[in-house]
């Protein structure tokens, strides 16, 4: 019977945004946010500009923690970058806490393209430490988190009395909380639980830890039905609890929940 729980949650079919995770590895995120960052641009009057894009590090706690993020690195021209078009930097889970600063670090394959003439961009303090962009976004376990870094072109070159050009870059940097989460706790603990929400379009399932807890990350707003599943060896018959609601930024806990009522 156990292979046959088994077998249910490995064909379980998983619609529109989802998380699903085995009973090992399940509460792993209950310190973690998801994170998204995305890159756009003001328009400038350039014919193109080339930034090259290696790292991006976030500084929590006032500067004090540093977490370097594995982004998809590249050479990105900041024109094509517009009218809602945006490169994906990184999308993954980071630690839950407070962001102070996230710095992008450039390398030195930055250019611009001017009349047709392409010239060197000058980024000495980028290449070294990063561009500065200043936040304060306390990032809470199982939301997900969306940054739109703003990069203003036609602010941040400034051209050169020898006739080149540098880079002081002014970037705005805009957060929304994309999505909510569903918290609980199981009882009585050490039981295989597996923890389903559902609301028509979005099928999205965790599993409790050792001590009964979950947490259910990246929900998108709306009702959901929510389907607590033990073991199907133990004879223990589903919980289903109707309309919990999830407000995006907001974790939803739904208390102790008993198996054996």
């Amino acid at each position: 019977m156990k292979s046959l729980l088994k077998l249910s949650l490995i064909t379980l079919l998983v619609i529109g945004f989802s998380s699903c995770s085995s009973d090992d590895d399940s509460n792993n995120n209950e310190g973690n946010a998801k994170l998204a960052i995305r890159l756009t641009d003001a328009p400038g009057d350039y014919d193109a500009v080339f930034i090259d894009v290696q790292e991006v590090v976030i500084k929590y706690n006032g500067g004090q923690d540093d977490v370097t993020l594995g982004i998809n690195a590249g050479i990105y021209d900041l024109l094509e970058l517009t009218a809602g078009v945006n490169v994906l930097l990184f999308n993954d889970e980071v630690p839950a806490g407070n962001i102070s600063q996230i710095r992008l670090v450039l390398g030195d394959q930055n250019t611009i393209v001017v009349d047709g003439q392409t010239l060197p961009l000058d980024t000495p303090s980028a290449q070294q430490s990063g561009l500065k962009i200043q936040v304060n976004e306390t990032l809470e376990p199982g939301i997900l988190y969306e940054f739109m870094l703003d990069f203003d072109v036609d602010k941040s070159i400034v051209a050169q009395g020898n006739g080149g050009y540098s880079l002081k870059p002014v970037i705005r940097a805009t957060t929304a909380a994309e999505s909510g989460a569903i918290s609980g706790t199981i009882i009585p603990p050490g039981i295989i639980t597996m923890i389903t929400a559902e609301n028509g379009t979005t099928q999205i399932s965790t599993y409790a830890n050792p001590a009964g807890e979950f947490l259910v990350s990246g929900v998108p707003d709306g009702t959901y039905t929510i389907t607590i599943q033990a073991d199907i060896a133990l004879g223990i018959p589903p919980v289903v609890i109707d309309n919990v609601i999830v407000v995006q930024g907001e974790i939803t806990n739904m208390g102790q929940i008993d198996l054996e009522p």
